[in-house]
């Protein structure tokens, strides 16, 4: 550690990146604490005093910077003045809420503005906490502690919900906004483009939280009124080429707050083997598959994004090369070959 007085430049300083992936910077110590001052006595201040309690501290002196420094080195807890030229502390707050590798650090503002309105604008960007000015060090490194401590829970809880496969995000159902998301959730979301940035405010600024995408929240509207009424919600499940995920209205976490849980599964290799074994396209293999999955013509079109008509068709030309006229006859040749795992030449007699 710095012995104490030695000024915050002496502290390393990690070059940005901005504009490209980074991974975070291992650095040697406790808990990385970046704080963001353009004041170079406030940053001795608290550099000294975090230092001395144990945290490796990291310092940025403007908005453009803070930016930087948080996208490298990915610091465990951010303390951000409120009010500074260029790019001030709320705007900096917004930016990293809305990008997914710094979204989920806390952020304690610190200001020396008490009114409610610049309060109010601290919670709104982000912050989870504000300290004023004059500031007191031990008040400050009792909040930073307080808040890592709550972040390392959280953190805990989202991986060992992401080890089990569970990729689960709560959500606002009135307007789709993503409160918070494990990175398995992330993963999927943007995988399956089902998510999307807040549009601009009247600032010009935009929300920390992404939003679910329309058939998504159109999806998740419908359930909580399912369940307001007292009926069962049902999952919703979407597929794209030999994909499918499936999306689960798990419980309410607060008002208009709940809880989704997302399932990718791989459908690749029955699709193929429907294929093959029977001779059919792409599509009739997947329209096949979901007869057998019990899934009506509706639903069928639903999933696959066609029309119940075009369903129908494909059903006329796979009932025609599986020599079958109903569906349970097509579900059950289907379900042999399944458990045969093997091409039609090779099928045990019906």
């Amino acid at each position: 550690m710095s012995a104490p007085g030695r000024p915050p430049t002496a502290n390393p300083a990690v070059p940005g990146t901005a504009g490209r992936p980074t991974t975070r910077v291992e650095l040697s110590g406790g808990d990385v604490v970046l704080i963001v001052d353009d004041v170079p006595d406030n940053l001795s201040v608290l550099h000294d005093a975090l230092d001395e309690s144990g945290y490796t501290v990291l310092v940025a002196t403007d908005g453009e910077q803070a930016l930087q420094r948080a996208a490298q080195a990915r610091p465990d807890l951010i303390l951000l003045d409120a009010v500074m030229p260029g790019l001030d502390g709320f705007e900096v707050a917004r930016r990293l809420k809305a990008e997914p590798a710094t979204a989920t650090i806390p952020i304690v503002f610190m200001t020396g503005l008490t009114e409610t309105d610049h309060v109010v604008a601290a919670f709104d960007a982000g912050g989870i906490d504000y300290v004023t000015k004059p500031i007191r060090a031990r008040e400050v490194i009792a909040r930073i502690a307080a808040h890592l401590q709550a972040a390392r829970e959280r953190r805990q809880a989202r991986q060992a919900l992401d080890a089990f496969g569970h990729a689960t995000l709560a959500v606002r159902s009135a307007d789709g906004r993503i409160v918070w998301q494990t990175p398995l959730a992330r993963d999927l979301l943007r995988g399956w483009a089902l998510a999307t940035p807040q549009p601009l405010q009247a600032d010009g600024a935009r929300s920390m939280q992404p939003v679910l995408g329309e058939d998504l929240r159109d999806w998740l509207q419908a359930q909580t009124v399912r369940v307001a009424t007292g009926q069962e919600s049902q999952p919703l499940t979407l597929a794209r080429q030999g994909q499918r995920l499936a999306c689960i209205l798990q419980a309410a976490t607060g008002e208009d707050e709940w809880l989704l849980v997302l399932q990718e599964q791989s459908d690749q290799a029955t699709l193929e083997l429907l294929a093959q074994g029977f001779g059919l396209t792409a599509r009739e293999a997947e329209v096949l598959h979901w007869v057998v999955q019990g899934k009506t013509n509706r639903d069928i079109g639903d999933i696959l994004s066609l029309s119940p008509r075009t369903v129908h068709k494909h059903l006329e030309h796979v009932f025609a090369k599986l020599g079958v006229e109903t569906r349970t006859a097509a579900a059950g040749r289907a379900l042999k070959l399944i458990a045969a795992g093997r091409p039609r030449g090779a099928e045990p007699p019906a």
